[in-house]
């Protein structure tokens, strides 16, 4: 648990403030989950703080939730392309990823059970950054995941817009996002024929 908050200090998650007369303070929960390796033993265990989201008011707390969310054909299609075509392909999983994405809204939420400061114990979170369990977490990846993509030159997908390319000089660089997942194609010396 103690892990779980270092980390939202490192990414400047949130900061505590007097509690807000008018404002809808939103609830935090611990979710534990065992780690466990191939064999089913168990590696070690996790604990997440999550917002408990389901108590957000639309148009308060939150205005949009909708985040792309690749297609299955698509992924399937990517690494098709990258097999036949002999591409270098890395996965990668987003550690904590949601934490990672500003948020557009003010939103306060409670200090966590166990956790809360000794010297102001009515005072709250303001959050900077989504919490696993606001609705509009995904969102908030999404578009600061976008934006570095986009700054860096890559073009989003007008179907698809959660495939990015990029081309530079002789080289192809495809990225493919599924939420916090995503797949990352490289081709040097690229065939014209593909994109």
């Amino acid at each position: 648990m103690q892990e779980e908050l270092s980390q939202f200090e490192r990414n400047e998650v949130w900061t505590l403030v007097p509690r807000p007369k008018t404002t809808n303070v939103i609830g935090t929960k611990w979710i534990f989950r065992n780690k466990s390796d191939e064999d089913g033993n168990i590696v070690r265990n996790k604990a997440r703080l999550v917002a408990q989201g389901y108590s957000q008011i639309e148009g308060i707390d939150f205005e949009e939730t909708f985040a792309p969310v690749a297609r299955l054909e698509s992924i399937r299609l990517l690494l098709s392309i990258s097999c036949v075509h002999k591409f270098k392909l890395h996965q990668m999983d987003v550690k904590s990823a949601f934490l990672n994405g500003f948020l557009q809204e003010e939103v306060f939420v409670e200090q966590p059970k166990g956790f809360v400061d000794a010297h102001h114990p009515n005072h709250v979170y303001r959050l900077k950054k989504a919490l696993y369990g606001l609705k509009q977490a995904p969102r908030a990846w999404y578009e600061r995941l976008t934006q570095f993509l986009v700054d860096n030159n890559y073009t989003r997908g007008s179907v698809d817009k959660t495939l990015f390319i990029k081309r530079d000089n002789d080289e192809l660089f495809i990225a493919q996002i599924y939420v916090d997942d995503s797949f990352w194609l490289h081709q040097q010396h690229q065939s014209p024929t593909i994109c």
